[in-house]
Formats: C-alpha cells, structure tokens, sequence
C-alpha cells in the first residue's frame, strides 16, 4: 500500500513565491508508484488543499483533510516551504508534537541555521572560517560610523533571518550603507553586517542517506552582476557551471567544510552551503546553510542531483526514505 505524502508549500514570507514552483518540481518527479502526494498551502488565510475546484481545511490538530467523506491522515511529510514556517523550525516543531516523520532538519538546526549570526558563530567555533560580522537590531540605534570602525568596507548588508537574498546589498562606500540597513530591515528586526570576501563563490548541497552523508556536485556561480541576488539566482542574472571547472584540491576542501558543517549543524535530508574561496587565504569561507534549498527548474541542487547521475525522482525517493529509518 502507497504511503501518503503531504508536500507542504506557501508559507508566510516573501519567499512564497519561489516556494510554490519548488512544490511544482518536487510534485512531477515523486514516484506515483511509491509515494501519494497531497500539496498542501500552508497560507496566512489558512492551511488547505485543493481537490480540483474544492479548497479543503487542514485539521491542524493531527494535520490531516477530508477529501470526499474520508480522513487522510499523512505518513510523512515532504517539507518544500522556504522561510518561515518551513525553514525556521515552526513547522518542524509542530510536526515532532504529532510525531509525524518529515524530510530535512529538526526544529533546532533549522531554527539555528535560519538565522544567519548564529550560524556564522557556530561555524567559527567549530573551526570553520566565516567572514567578519556586526549583528544589528532594529530597536537597538547604530551609527555607520560605528560599524565601520568594526568592519571593512566592502560589506554585505543582509536581514538576518530569511533567504533568497531578498533584502541584500553591498555597499563599496559608506554613504549607501544607511540606505542599504533600511532595505534589509524592511525584511527582518535583525541585519547582519558582513564583510566582502575577495573570491570565487561556490555552493554544494549535502544530504544523507542510509547514514553517510553525501556531497553533490559542486556549482560554481559566477554572477553577472556585481553578486549573486534574488535576480541573479532566480531570473538568469548569473552564470552557473555544475559541476564547477575547479582544481580537485579546491573542491576537497569544499567538500570537507561543507560535510564538516552538515554534521556539526546536525542537518538532515537535503541542506545547499555557500562558500566563499579566497585564494589569498586558500580557505572557504562559509556564508551559510540553506536547509530547504530551492527545488525551482532554476535552482542549483537540481542541477547538482542530476550531474551526479542521479533522477530528481530517485533523489525525492532517498528523501522520503529518510523519513522511515
């Protein structure tokens, strides 16, 4: 008998948007033969699914639906919803009250990695280089000038919480960085401040199966712009090779950080890193843990999971999997 799946999408930020085609592509490549799938919206009008025209509640005191007089309730669930609730932690929380299996991190490492300060910090006392950062309140005033005293200009200016590089700019010169704290803090009450690494940027996802963690293929994105944003990664605005034409000594360092930080960050399922290698220092710099990366036909794990020879619906299956071990 079919396991049901429900593949939860939407959400409550700007992210939404890149979340409902991420659904799209998880939904085409699941195994009919293994798996039932319902797509749920998870929206601020309520949580439902869509059986044809008909708009069905989500019962969240066990998370199931009534589809034609009978109660579904979920084997496992399929977890495609980038920010918040999907990547934060909230939803996985709640899933863990009902003791309901889901794909990727727990609670705790989602929450961790979802704000970007902590997963900086973390990363650093484990060894893992990180860029120089000054992590900003919107209750709490700071002048540019007292930033610069701390950090080097060029900096990136990110909201702390979110993805997608919604929000992010980088700023060459200090009259733009006060334009730059208002833009991120539209997005989020807390701004991280970074200093620009000099370097090519890499990123590879990790996922773990049957208990060893496995690196993808590394992409190697070279932005047309002057850094990889919300247009660049989702609108063509970059270049991405995969797998990355990069000396194998690089990659194995990659590789490594980027296992190193799967473990210690305690990741399940799929998580995307981003790194920074700078050839002066001939380190990577981590720039963070994407544990619900994006599943668009633009996004970059797709990319990787097909270049290791793998089918997206064989890679969904190892995901789901994961659930039952």
């Amino acid at each position: 008998m079919k396991k049901k799946i429900a593949l939860v999408t939407g959400g409550y930020s700007g992210e939404a948007v890149i979340s409902y085609k991420s659904a799209t592509t998880i939904q085409q490549n699941i195994d009919p033969a293994r798996w039932e799938c319902y797509k749920i919206d998870i929206h601020p009008s309520g949580w439902f699914y869509m059986n044809g025209e008909e708009r069905i509640e989500v019962d969240k005191n066990d998370f199931s639906i009534l589809v034609d007089g009978k109660k579904i309730n979920f084997d496992a669930v399929l977890i495609g919803l980038h920010g918040t609730p999907g990547e934060d932690g909230k939803l996985q929380g709640y899933f863990d009250c009902l003791k309901l299996p889901y794909t990727g991190c727990d609670a705790a490492s989602s929450a961790l990695t979802f704000n970007k300060r902590y997963t900086v910090a973390v990363a650093s006392f484990a060894g893992i280089t990180v860029a120089r950062s000054l992590h900003l309140f919107k209750d709490i005033p700071v002048t540019t000038a007292q930033i610069l005293k701390e950090l080097k200009l060029p900096v990136f200016v990110k909201p702390n919480n979110g993805g997608s590089s919604i929000g992010m700019s980088k700023v060459n010169i200090e009259e733009d960085l006060s334009i730059a704290l208002t833009k991120a803090f539209k997005e989020d009450d807390q701004v991280l401040v970074e200093e620009y690494i000099k370097g090519r940027e890499f990123t590879i996802g990790v996922f773990k199966s049957k208990g060893s963690i496995i690196a993808l293929p590394i992409t190697e994105i070279i932005p047309k712009k002057e850094y990889f944003d919300f247009e660049a990664k989702y609108e063509g605005a970059s270049d991405e090779i995969t797998p990355a034409v990069v000396e194998e000594s690089i990659a194995e360092k990659i590789r490594q950080e980027a296992s190193k930080a799967y473990a210690i960050f305690n990741c399940k399922g799929i998580v995307r890193i981003d790194f920074i290698y700078n050839e002066q220092d001939g380190k990577p710099y981590l720039l963070e843990i994407n544990t619900v990366p994006g599943q668009t036909s633009a996004s970059l794990v797709p990319q990787q999971v097909l270049a290791m020879g793998l089918t997206l619906q064989e890679f969904y299956t190892m995901m789901i999997e994961e659930c039952f071990i």
